[in-house]
């Protein structure tokens, strides 16, 4: 499939994702009092736009769009496909309209700031869901199932694909394209009523984690590996080498299974969620002291110092991807992996909008309540003039952060 069906895929699904975001504010707004003025799919100029006149809805001519006839709430569909809006009557905390933003108490305010939020944590949950019923990847090392519900479905099986010259892989004989299908690992022990023994591990290869885990543990150790070579099976025994050394097996392999549960689909699809979230939210808390502390170290006046900051800043922005990277990289990616790893990207992408919504600045979902919940604890009003001033100057550090995360992801895609 080429780059640019998955581009166009890619637009396409972060457009949902926005989308979907921000409908969770307009069912929290309508839920409490809040009316809606307009519900956008896309960004403006606008391309169709309805409205309920005389009681139904009907398409809205071009030429009308400045008097709009009608009333209540406007819906319409633009050209630009970045996202969506939801704009609310009053949005300002300092409007007291009635129907308005601002007019609503602080337990509404809150139920309407967060329903993006769990909207993104929701579209997340029933796509992993389905994913854990159908056939899920499995990207992290401990990635969370229920032991007895999970099974493993062979998609491209486990196979070398460059053996390291010299490495205890080349000694045994291993080739490019070999399928690995087996390993036993026996270690001899000395805790067995003080008499030596033998503890034996065997593990089924369906995906290059389970393999390269299970040699971590035995390191130094032998093991025997049951793999295919043109259609025959054969078993030989290999020793790793020990935990010091560049590697332990000496080739790069690769492939791939899914795991498919039944009753446990939903649990596996919550429980996956929130390991996803936290592992977010963690990447966030090291990129963010990667870059201060990489920040602070370049006005060392050791060399040494400043050269470990240089790379906590090079760690910190290899580690960031914007829209452009997303799309033009990711998504492709993933798109030519077939459907599980892509809506597995999408749900990753969507729980990364919802962790980001929640941090505390000021021009996001997070950082509005928590400006509205200061100056609700300290019983001081908060002006539409405040407001908008710590609000735009919030947004207009986002912008350049984005903007350098752009440059950033266009030099990658140059350099591809």
């Amino acid at each position: 499939m080429s780059v640019l069906v998955g581009v166009i895929i890619g637009l396409f699904m972060l457009m949902c994702l926005v989308t979907a975001h921000e409908f969770g504010h307009f069912l929290m707004a309508r839920k409490n009092g809040v009316e809606v003025e307009e519900f956008g799919i896309c960004f403006p100029p606008r391309a169709i736009c309805w409205r309920k006149v005389d009681g139904k809805w009907k398409r809205i001519p071009r030429k009308q769009w400045k008097k709009m006839p009608g009333e209540g709430l406007v819906i319409s569909l633009n050209w630009l496909p970045i996202g969506g809006f939801c704009q609310m009557k009053g949005e300002s905390a300092a409007d007291t309209t009635k129907g308005s933003f601002g007019a609503a108490n602080y337990a509404k305010k809150t139920k309407i700031l967060f329903g993006g939020v769990l909207a993104n944590w929701l579209v997340a949950f029933v796509i992993l869901t389905i994913l854990a019923w159908v056939g899920m990847p499995h990207f992290l090392s401990d990635q969370f199932t229920i032991e007895g519900d999970t099974q493993a479905v062979a998609v491209q099986p486990v196979s070398i694909s460059e053996v390291i010259e010299g490495s205890p892989a080349e000694g045994a004989g291993f080739k490019e394209g070999d399928i690995l299908k087996h390993a036993s690992y026996e270690d001899v022990q000395s805790t067995c009523e003080n008499e030596p023994c033998v503890q034996s591990e065997e593990i089924d290869i369906n995906e290059p984690n389970d393999f390269i885990s299970a040699n971590n543990e035995h390191a130094g150790k032998v093991v025997k590996i049951t793999y295919e070579r043109d259609g025959q099976e054969d078993v030989v025994e290999v020793k790793l080498n020990d935990a010091e050394a560049e590697y332990l097996f000496g080739a790069s392999i690769g492939g791939s299974a899914l795991y498919r549960s039944t009753w446990s689909a939903p649990i596996v699809g919550f429980g996956t969620m929130l390991q996803i979230t936290g592992e977010t939210f963690k990447g966030v808390g090291t990129l963010l002291a990667n870059f201060f502390s990489g920040i602070v170290k370049q006005v060392n006046f050791d060399a040494s110092v400043r050269q470990d900051g240089a790379e906590e800043l090079k760690t910190a922005s290899d580690s960031v991807s914007g829209p452009v990277g997303i799309v033009g990289v990711l998504f492709p990616i993933f798109t030519n992996s077939g459907a599980p790893y892509l809506f597995f990207l999408v749900a990753l992408i969507s729980i990364s909008l919802a962790c980001m919504n929640v941090l505390p600045i000021p021009a996001l979902d997070g950082g509005r309540w928590l400006l509205i919940t200061i100056y609700k604890l300290l019983k001081k009003k908060l002006t539409k003039e405040t407001e908008e001033k710590i609000v735009s100057r919030a947004f207009m550090v986002i912008i350049i952060l984005a903007l350098v995360v752009t440059v950033l992801d266009v030099l990658r895609l140059a350099g591809r």
